[in-house]
């Protein structure tokens, strides 16, 4: 079974990436889903019990918890003690899962892939980039503010680092035709391998 890690850094197109593969037959595993999945349900009362006051009817209240850990690094380390073993666990079992339905290829859609040392866990690496200014206007989009933008792009590898690590880079500042024939091409150089 092939693993492709598909990552990219904040509003570079990773999700849509991970999209088209899943659209051509790959099982994808994203690890914002099971972090979201884990703060409604197994991570939720140790992060409740180390940041008094996060939990609303017993989930994280990911406002309050970002408001708790952004810029303080002891703080981020103490949650992501908390919640990267249950996210590898949950990886674990999507895998097994997937292993067992037949299913060929899965694709671990993670955002901070390279900076937590998971190429390891992969076959290739795959990153979703596009320019800057695009970057930018994709922030803006989202509503997202400045402040939280800036705290979540300073924990990510740069673009730059990321492109010189990938086994395939996605441009996704075109037209979402183009980023498609290039999730393709990544298929077909990647032929052989699948079923491996």
């Amino acid at each position: 079974m092939l693993v492709l890690g598909v990552t990219g850094s904040l509003a570079m197109g990773k999700s849509t990436v991970s999209a088209m593969f899943a659209e051509l037959g790959a099982a994808v595993w994203n690890a914002d889903s099971a972090v979201h999945a884990l703060y409604a349900g197994a991570a939720a009362e140790p992060i409740g019990a180390a940041f008094p006051g996060t939990l609303r009817n017993g989930t994280v209240d990911r406002a309050a918890l970002g408001a708790r850990v952004t810029g303080d690094a002891a703080a981020l380390a103490k949650l992501e003690a908390i919640v990267h073993p249950l996210v590898q666990a949950a990886e674990i079992e999507f895998r097994a899962r997937v292993a067992a339905s037949g299913r060929r290829m899965i694709v671990l859609d993670v955002p901070l892939l390279l900076e937590t040392g998971g190429e390891r866990r992969v076959d290739a690496v795959v990153v979703a980039s596009a320019g800057a200014e695009i970057q930018r206007a994709r922030i803006a989009k989202r509503g997202m503010e400045p402040a939280r933008a800036a705290a979540l792009i300073a924990r990510q590898m740069s673009d730059a680092d990321k492109r010189r690590r990938a086994h395939f880079v996605v441009d996704t500042s075109g037209d979402m035709a183009t980023a498609r024939r290039q999730v393709s091409d990544v298929l077909r150089a990647l032929a052989g391998k699948v079923g491996a």
